[in-house]
């Protein structure tokens, strides 16, 4: 037996000629349905008054069906455009969008699709005269991530509805919307080791702007480094001769980086409701105010606030770990962050262990995890990652309180351990060293960058 390409079934010439008449007359104005039961009506009037000898029938059906048959077929093309907006704009923010509509002749009635401003996509239609002009909207951009924010779909009638023009699918305008980014007063972190530039003040010498020690002049100091005032208080204790044992020098801290992780959990994204956490939200990504969407948002605004202080920020995803984003500074690294969190989110699996490795830590960061905390191996990964000596800090993104599913008898028993199970792996992670903040109230924010300050304390 020989195999080779597959056979392509051939449709029938009839039909093929059926399905092209078809789409010619779906591609310009058509007769509705209207029009043609009137004209279906209008005949058998006439011929029930032709067959029956009633005059009066078929004088009812004569001008129905002449004036149907002489009504003009509209011969304008009408046409929606809408200008091309931004490709990225920033949650919280709101812009004024709007189309172009061109009816052409003959169009009497439109219907336009076009979204309100609470929410953003391709909206309910709108019954509009058929005139020249634009139609315009203000939208707002209450939730993050990426979708349809305008797609113009239209239809044009004629007089009395006996001709449409469509229905015709706009085109669609898609756009990312950033994550917002909360102000937050960043705390400062330990410097990193391997850094001799930065906004942080290393326990080595360098030249920094601090002042550490004045010490005796040592062969290969700078000369710019002596502290005139002590080198003649000195000289003059000796008699005032300027002699090489009496130079001192001022002995400065280095300023090194400091680096900044942020491992954000993508394999659970829970809310209140314990009954939906295995459904996917309907028309989004995330679920709003779950898990997952305060853990973008709080990772957002750490990092806006730790680079405008100077520092160092990367991005782990823990589900995904080739989702990441190295350690960088800068404007440019904040977009490039808020870019891959948007990314990230997208592709909420459900399953899988978390990947956490060592290695994809640089030496001296400190380590912020981001998660509900519903499994032991991110507790697992996060403890081994402090008996390391890193710096960690665990964010827990539970939401406070949990709704029981009421389908089944057993949905108050789960809360309660799923409540059990989540404070015993939260006193576990602080056992070992590792501090929890929660998330989900107001002044989170500044408890972590507290905790932050605390911690470089320590470490100093």
């Amino acid at each position: 037996m020989t195999t080779g390409a597959p056979t392509r079934i051939r449709e029938p010439k009839a039909v093929a000629w059926f399905l092209a008449r078809r789409a010619v007359r779906l591609q310009g104005w058509r007769r509705t349905d209207a029009l043609v039961r009137a004209l279906v009506c209008g005949a058998g009037l006439m011929l029930v008054g032709l067959v029956m000898h009633r005059v009066e029938l078929a004088l009812m059906g004569l001008p129905l069906v002449v004036g149907l048959l002489l009504t003009k077929t509209p011969s304008g093309t009408p046409s929606v455009t809408s200008a091309r907006g931004p490709d990225t704009v920033d949650a919280g923010l709101d812009a004024v969008v709007g189309v172009t509509v061109k009816p052409g002749e003959g169009a009497v009635l439109s219907a336009l699709r076009m979204p309100l401003s609470t929410t953003p996509g391709v909206g309910p239609v709108h019954l509009l005269p058929a005139a020249d002009g634009e139609v315009r909207t203000r939208l707002a951009w209450n939730a993050w991530g990426q979708g349809i924010y305008l797609r113009p779909d239209y239809l044009f009638a004629s007089h009395d509805g006996l001709h449409v023009f469509g229905p015709v699918v706009g085109v669609a305008a898609r756009h990312t919307v950033l994550p917002p980014i909360e102000p937050l007063v960043p705390g400062p972190l330990p410097p990193r080791a391997a850094g001799l530039v930065g906004a942080h003040r290393s326990t080595r010498a360098g030249d920094g702007m601090e002042l550490r020690d004045i010490r005796p002049f040592q062969p290969g100091d700078r000369l710019r480094r002596i502290d005139w005032r002590v080198t003649l208080r000195t000289s003059a204790a000796v008699g005032g001769a300027l002699v090489p044992q009496a130079l001192h020098v001022r002995e400065r801290h280095a300023e090194a980086d400091a680096d900044l992780i942020l491992a954000l959990d993508t394999r659970l994204d829970v809310a209140r409701e314990v009954a939906e956490w295995n459904a996917h939200p309907v028309g989004t990504d995330v679920r709003q105010g779950g898990s997952l969407d305060l853990g973008v948002r709080a990772a957002a605004s750490i990092a806006a606030a730790y680079l405008r202080n100077g520092d160092r920020v990367g991005l782990i995803d823990l589900g995904h770990p080739r989702g990441g984003v190295p350690a960088g500074a800068g404007h440019r690294q904040l977009q490039r962050i808020r870019h891959q969190l948007v990314h990230t989110a997208r592709r909420v699996e459900g399953s899988g262990d978390p990947v956490l490795n060592h290695a994809q830590v640089p030496p001296g960061a400190t380590v912020v995890v981001l998660s509900p905390f519903l499994d032991d191996q991110l507790v697992d990964v996060t403890v081994r990652l402090t008996r390391r000596g890193r710096v960690v800090l665990a964010v827990d993104l539970m939401p406070a309180e949990l709704a029981a599913d009421r389908t089944t008898p057993w949905g108050a028993a789960v809360v309660s351990i799923v409540r059990a199970e989540h404070a015993m792996r939260l006193r576990a992670m602080a056992g070992h060293g590792v501090v929890v903040v929660p998330w989900g109230h107001d002044g989170a924010g500044g408890q972590v960058a507290a905790i932050l300050r605390r911690t470089r304390g320590r470490r100093r």
